[in-house]
């Protein structure tokens, strides 16, 4: 997911996808424990795109405060 696409949505939204990849990371982290995984990435782009969620949620929070 690309930053232009995440700082157009609104804080409800960026909320609710966050916790959306958050669910994600933790299905594919314990989903990876038993068995191999096809894409070993995986884990890496879920963990880049919480972090693009939270600069632009924390962004609009530092704008709203001006």
């Amino acid at each position: 997911m690309k930053m232009k696409e995440i700082s157009n949505k609104t804080a409800a939204d960026l909320v609710k996808m966050l916790a959306d990849k958050r669910e994600a990371l933790r299905v594919s982290r314990f989903g990876s424990a038993g068995a191999k995984s096809k894409n070993v990435k995986e884990v890496m782009l879920i963990r880049k795109d919480i972090a693009r969620i939270m600069t632009a949620l924390n962004a609009q929070k530092a704008e709203s405060t001006k």
